[in-house]
């Protein structure tokens, strides 16, 4: 994940476009796509910082070079696109379509990860940095901000652009972590 990013190259609309095209390839039950990105670029991004992180907060912000990224896209996932989705007739047997509370998962929270997880793989592809990261601060006032519906999930932040190639390289503290040996995760036949 990138946290520095070069402030001087933008990333061309037609670029992000055909990421999106491509995460909307991701995994959908029913084909409901019920997710949504907010993208905010250029000058656009000082909305999000202002309001996630105000001037009087940043001097003390460990990842300054993150203030830099070109490009903020916002994640949400649409809960009622399933719902409709389920309502239809080929689905409505499910009883999913009831409300929310009928799924056994929430589907639309899943669907939306997996678009964002190859909306970041494409673009580790196209050379961009990317950085996934919760909005833990200001979250109501940036949906007010940005007109963002009260029945989408906030899912978090997408930081896209090019990465700074005068940063360290290196991870955030977490990256220091060692991964987990499969025989850790796999259970076969069983727990």
């Amino acid at each position: 994940m990138t946290r520095d990013f070069d402030e001087s190259r933008p990333v061309a609309p037609a670029l992000i476009d055909e990421m999106v095209e491509l995460a909307s390839r991701a995994p959908s039950a029913g084909k409901a796509q019920g997710w949504h990105l907010v993208v905010l670029a250029g000058a656009e991004t000082a909305r999000f910082w202002e309001i996630t992180l105000p001037a009087d907060r940043r001097p003390g912000f460990r990842w300054q070079g993150l203030v830099r990224a070109p490009v903020i896209a916002l994640a949400c996932a649409d809960p009622g696109a399933y719902v409709a989705r389920y309502s239809e007739p080929d689905k409505v047997a499910t009883g999913w379509g009831s409300g929310p509370e009928a799924w056994p998962a929430p589907y639309w929270t899943i669907d939306a990860s997996m678009a964002v997880m190859t909306l970041l793989l494409a673009a580790e592809a196209k050379g961009l940095g990317a950085l996934f990261f919760a909005v833990s601060t200001g979250a109501s006032e940036l949906r007010a901000s940005l007109g963002i519906p009260q029945e989408l999930e906030l899912l978090g932040a997408l930081a896209l652009g090019w990465p700074d190639p005068k940063a360290p390289s290196g991870a955030g503290r977490s990256g220091t972590r060692r991964r987990r040996p499969v025989d850790a995760i796999v259970h076969r036949g069983g727990w």
